[in-house]
């Protein structure tokens, strides 16, 4: 994955939180380590987002998630 758009400098617990929601959506979207397109357009997703403030591991899910409720 090309990151030279993003110019953040992640800690290790950014890495982390970033690295579970990741995993999480990756599950759930049933995407498999072969769909190496769609894992990298969601990985930026994921960055792009966490860039935009949201960092918490839950918000961060809730943002992206096909799973969120219409009062999320």
């Amino acid at each position: 994955m090309p990151l030279a758009k993003y110019s953040s400098i992640f800690t290790s617990a950014d890495l982390e939180i970033l690295q579970k929601v990741f995993d999480q959506l990756c599950q759930e979207r049933r995407l498999a380590l072969k769909d190496r397109d769609q894992r990298e357009r969601l990985a930026c997703e994921v960055i792009e987002a966490f860039e935009n403030g949201f960092t918490d591991e839950t918000e961060l899910w809730h943002t992206l998630s096909k799973r969120r409720t219409a009062s999320a």
